[in-house]
């Protein structure tokens, strides 16, 4: 049987950054018993309109929330950008793209994405920004924009948004477990939305003792 964890995020989300670690500690504890798979959930995903003032207040509750509960750290003068297009899909994309070309380096660019964005003031909707973050990561930045800018790589990124999707994932951070005997594939809801890793830990460690329970789907 193999057991493994699904993390659904988007490295856009102010409460997935605030997880970055906790997912972080997981992903390097569990290694070898439960690896972590990145599901890209598509939080504002082809968003057009720029952010209104409403909308920009609403976030930032939303990101002085995350500071509180998690000591995330957060740059505010984002919100005196003008015409800024909350559009989600290019860092999911260019975190699938990092996925195919070289998946050990995932999770560390998908904290890079949201560091820049949410500490840094980057555009991250920016392929320049997302070239660069991937040079830091390792990787050809030619390579890395050729296919970023696939249609492969597009549709890849959509698929992984229906699966969020079909796996009922209405909100992020989510983490799945997942348990595979032969051709029987067994999937449950660890957390939804921001939980300590101390909280977490003992979940995954009865989950890694006794599996599943019958019920479970």
């Amino acid at each position: 049987m193999s057991q493994r964890l699904l993390y659904v995020m988007d490295p856009m989300c102010s409460w997935c950054w605030g997880f970055s670690p906790v997912i972080r500690n997981i992903s390097q504890t569990y290694a070898d018993q439960a690896p972590v798979s990145i599901v890209l959930g598509g939080l504002h995903a082809y968003d057009t309109e720029p952010m209104s003032d409403d909308y920009k207040t609403t976030i930032r509750h939303h990101w002085e929330d995350v500071s509180t509960t998690t000591g995330a750290v957060f740059e505010y003068a984002f919100f005196d950008r003008k015409g800024f297009v909350l559009d989600t899909e290019p860092a999911c994309r260019a975190a699938v793209t990092v996925r195919e070309m070289d998946k050990s380096k995932l999770l560390h660019f998908y904290d890079s994405i949201s560091r820049s964005f949410y500490s840094e003031n980057k555009d991250t909707t920016d392929l320049g920004t997302l070239k660069l973050l991937a040079t830091e990561a390792g990787l050809d930045a030619d390579a890395f924009q050729e296919q970023f800018e696939s249609d492969v790589i597009k549709e890849t990124t959509r698929n992984d948004f229906k699966y969020a999707k079909g796996l009922g994932v209405t909100g992020f951070p989510t983490v799945v477990v997942k348990e595979t005997k032969g051709e029987d594939t067994k999937l449950a809801l660890l957390s939804g939305g921001y939980q300590p890793y101390d909280s977490l830990a003992p979940i995954i460690d009865d989950w890694l003792k006794h599996g599943l329970r019958e019920n479970s789907s």
